[in-house]
């Protein structure tokens, strides 16, 4: 099983979170098992293709 790292928060009522990797995709859940299914869902569409033109945070060595 793979693993992704995700940033989560409670705002209210409502538990928002997006990956680390995908910034700019936020999702959010009525409760935490329900955030980490939309994660889960919107982790096989940005990784599948369902999604055009995702952007994502990457790394460069530069030294």
């Amino acid at each position: 099983m793979s693993t992704a790292r995700y940033v989560r928060w409670q705002d209210g009522e409502m538990w928002l979170g997006y990956f680390e990797q995908y910034p700019d995709y936020l999702t959010q859940g009525d409760s935490l098992s329900d955030l980490e299914e939309n994660l889960r869902d919107l982790y096989r569409d940005l990784t599948g293709g369902e999604i055009p033109g995702v952007r994502s945070v990457a790394e460069l060595a530069v030294g």
